[in-house]
């Protein structure tokens, strides 16, 4: 099996047209022709990742922050980044990375997140916007069915925990052809009317190029009209951040008790607490204080994430719990993700979780 294969199907399940502007995700180092010898996953990359790698004749690491972030001037071996990159390059270490458009999917970082604490009802805490667009195409009757399944199959029609959407209308479309045309239907200097399906679907901007090329390619006008449009509205499949509720109501002590046990923390930092049972829980993975005040507009009773500064303590504000597990623990079960993204397809495939303990922040 060759890199680009097991980069497919990661790229399928989180495209990275969803990375934030700022990030860096994607094949690294390597070539996409590579074959596989074995993956080791991580959710950071360091020398000695790269040594666990060699040392298991894994080929190719998938981790969830990128090796390259910052910019690189000079490869001189100065820092571990740049060993890193030196030792993967001269063993041919392919580097994979996933990041923010990973955290960004349905069932990405803080749905793992979710899952762990046993959260029901689960949607995005912060949808993302303008990224949904529509199309109508006018297609003749005797092919809207074959146009309408290309484009679903492409990725269009999906609203909510629904698929296949779309709406149809029947009417007549008018065209002549010219003495340079082909017509499939209609006759040459004459004006022909054909009964038409207006078909109209929403999909994400990133796949507009594929519901394009199933149109052209099912659709049998040799010119196809069609109309695109950007929407305004949220798409709820796709943002930051995750919102859910336990199955039943416990108090603060138990809940973060709970956190402590199901990612393996010796502390966790937390504000005021405010006599309440905990039902709804919001969760980012990662840093997340952004989301706090997103968080209450829900009317969560703890915002559960990593990194929370000084300063963001203050936005509870008694009306809400807010509970700093750590970055590295509300990331660490994103391998488990990538491990079943592989297996998936490949239930045979060489996959190791990496041993090392990459998590830089340790507790006295």
């Amino acid at each position: 099996m060759k890199i680009k294969e097991i980069i497919n199907s990661f790229e399928t399940f989180a495209p990275l047209a969803l990375q934030e502007e700022y990030d860096n995700s994607g094949l690294q180092l390597g070539n996409l022709e590579n074959k596989i010898t074995g993956i080791l996953i991580s959710l950071d990359i360091n020398s000695e990742i790269v040594e666990e790698a060699i040392n298991n004749n894994c080929n190719l690491i998938i981790a969830h922050h990128p090796l390259i972030f910052n910019k690189l001037k000079k490869i001189t071996g100065a820092n571990d980044v740049e060993k890193s990159i030196i030792l993967a390059i001269k063993n041919d270490i392919s580097i994979y990375c996933t990041h923010t458009n990973f955290d960004k999917v349905n069932q990405g970082v803080s749905y793992k997140i979710c899952e762990k604490i046993g959260l029901k009802n689960l949607k995005i805490l912060l949808p993302e916007k303008n990224i949904l667009e529509k199309i109508i195409v006018f297609v003749p009757q005797s092919h809207s069915d074959i146009v309408r399944k290309a484009m679903f199959e492409a990725g269009a029609g999906h609203i909510g925990n629904y698929d296949n959407c779309s709406y149809n209308l029947e009417g007549q479309g008018s065209f002549r052809a010219n003495n340079d045309s082909k017509p499939f239907v209609g006759e040459i200097g004459k004006t022909h009317f054909e009964e038409e399906t207006r078909i109209e679907t929403v999909y994400p901007k990133y796949i507009r190029n594929k519901i394009l090329q199933a149109i052209f390619k099912n659709h049998p006008y040799e010119e196809v009209a069609y109309d695109i449009y950007k929407l305004e509205n949220l798409f709820e499949n796709v943002g930051l951040g995750m919102i859910g509720e336990l199955e039943n109501e416990i108090s603060e002590t138990e809940f973060l008790q709970l956190l402590k046990e199901k990612f393996n923390t010796k502390a966790i930092k937390h504000s005021d607490f405010l006599n309440k049972k905990i039902k709804k829980v919001a969760v980012c993975g990662g840093s997340g204080a952004f989301l706090i005040n997103t968080a209450k507009a829900h009317e969560a009773d703890v915002f559960v994430s990593g990194d929370i500064k000084y300063h963001d303590y203050f936005l509870a504000e008694k009306q809400i719990l807010i509970a700093d597990i750590g970055h590295f623990e509300s990331e660490q079960f994103t391998k488990e993700i990538f491990y079943d993204i592989i297996m998936k397809k490949n239930p045979n495939f060489a996959v190791r979780f990496s041993e090392k303990n990459v998590n830089p922040i340790k507790t006295f």
